[in-house]
């Protein structure tokens, strides 16, 4: 591996981090902003919690399609395919913070063990999807700068990550979906 590639990989740890920190930062504080309680008129965006699920779910199959088209060496399909789960993951995140800003927190209504089974889920999920940050953002650099080599080492651990993250927001939304008023 030439040292122009660690060089133009190191050029992007800068944005890692600072994207690392700033997203779930952003989230965190816009989580618990609501518009409607800070006197703005605006509508609850109802409507989205299926929407975002399902992007959730699209972003898990394609992210599987895109791990069978480079293992069948369709490397410009898998490129695509990975861009696209990445901007499905920022749609998602514009979307699930729209909602929390202009709607009401939903509590899950369950009881008894599939309240814990929820809880597990809906924690691993959120703490995860922080993890995955810088994964995604690694694992894509060292695609960009050509670091094959290190850009599969790292995808062997993001892979499982990220789709964790995407199958357990449909569960999660299935799970609190009947409570939603």
């Amino acid at each position: 591996m030439s040292s122009v590639d660690l060089d133009k990989e190191k050029k992007y740890n800068k944005w890692i981090v600072a994207l690392s920190i700033i997203i779930p930062l952003a989230v965190a504080i816009l989580f618990g902003v609501n518009l409607r309680k800070l006197g703005f008129d605006v509508e609850p965006l109802t409507f989205l919690p299926p929407i975002y699920a399902a992007i959730n779910g699209l972003t898990a199959v394609v992210l599987i399609i895109a791990v069978v088209a480079i293992k069948n060496k369709k490397v410009q399909l898998h490129e695509r395919l990975m861009k696209f789960a990445i901007m499905l993951s920022v749609a998602f995140l514009v979307m699930y913070v729209a909602y929390h800003m202009t709607s009401d927190s939903t509590k899950f209504g369950g009881e008894g063990f599939v309240k814990y089974i929820y809880y597990f889920i809906l924690i691993t999920h959120i703490l995860l999807s922080i993890v995955i940050i810088p994964f995604v953002l690694i694992t894509y650099v060292r695609a960009i700068t050509n670091n094959i080599e290190r850009h599969r080492k790292i995808a062997k651990i993001t892979f499982p990550m990220w789709l964790y993250v995407a199958i357990t927001g449909v569960v999660v939304y299935l799970m609190i979906s009947p409570y939603y008023s």
